[in-house]
């Protein structure tokens, strides 16, 4: 099986609330130091828009998924408490997808499953 058959990928858009941006770009360094250990994480990495922030995120299971969430929890708290989470969105496999689904209910993600695709 292939890394890419099971990939889940997160999409988490943040709204930064007026003069947090620079404590929530304070914490992207940290996220990241964090993320860059985990085994399952495939890639990781933020984007802005002016007060937007977008994270760009893969695991390679839904295990790698909650592995990260655990990881990274106080900073997402620190996040939040700077920055409203807009959308969240989860691809991957609909049997990585249903590993997923009750532990993310309280974030209320949209689910995309993937349907084909190109690996390299």
């Amino acid at each position: 099986m292939s890394t890419f058959s099971s990939a889940v990928s997160l999409h988490p858009y943040f709204k930064v609330q007026p003069g947090h941006l620079p404590a929530v770009k304070a914490l992207l360094p940290v996220f990241v130091a964090k993320t860059q250990g985990e085994a399952a994480n495939l890639s990781y990495g933020f984007t802005l828009n002016g007060d937007e922030v977008f994270c760009r995120e893969a695991y390679t299971s839904a295990e790698g998924v909650l592995a990260h969430l655990a990881n990274v929890g106080p900073e997402l708290d620190k996040m939040l408490s700077h920055a409203a989470l807009t959308r969240l969105e989860v691809h991957g496999p609909a049997a990585e997808l249903a590993k997923l689904k009750e532990p993310l209910a309280s974030l209320a993600p949209a689910w995309f499953t993937c349907e084909c695709g190109v690996t390299r």
